[in-house]
């Protein structure tokens, strides 16, 4: 697979992407919701979130093909209590064709070095607590279990 990875650096040529990331958010929270998201939500994100130091949208690319294999996006994720700031990654799509790759992978490394070009050196992904496969790949990358979120309806 002749794959390219690609850091998108204009809000522009985001806005460009806003589909595919309006896709990768609909099937990243598929899941957990019976609805997908609201129409427009990744380009409103884009639009509202572009120009913060943590965010980043990486595109993995191939010749030939109109949309991309993968993406992986980030925005600025601040601790309300300690204002302690780092990166999170808010949308990790690789096409179902090409998973199993090493493309999400790839992608994350992409994004954890150019973030760490510009001084950004958290990254922070999330889960469900009970995705075990994803729980297990982000270890294996690195990540660690740094805090537990609960939410009641």
């Amino acid at each position: 697979m002749n794959l390219r990875l690609r850091a998108i650096e204009t809000l522009d040529e985001a806005l460009g992407f806003a589909d595919a990331l309006q896709h990768a958010a609909d099937e990243s929270t598929r899941s957990f919701r019976e609805d997908d998201l609201a129409p427009g939500l990744a380009e409103r994100f884009l639009r509202e979130r572009f120009d913060q130091r943590e965010a980043l949208l990486v595109v993995a690319e191939g010749e030939g093909r109109a949309t991309p294999f993968g993406l992986c996006a980030t925005a600025r994720f601040e601790d309300p209590l300690t204002g302690e700031a780092s990166a999170l990654i808010v949308a990790l799509y690789v096409d179902s064709t090409v998973r199993h790759h090493g493309v999400a992978r790839a992608l994350v490394e992409e994004v954890r070095r150019r973030l760490a070009t510009r001084g950004v050196t958290r990254l922070a992904g999330r889960t469900e607590h009970n995705d075990d496969a994803l729980i297990s790949m982000g270890e294996r990358w690195g990540f660690l279990r740094a805090w537990e979120l609960m939410v009641r309806d």
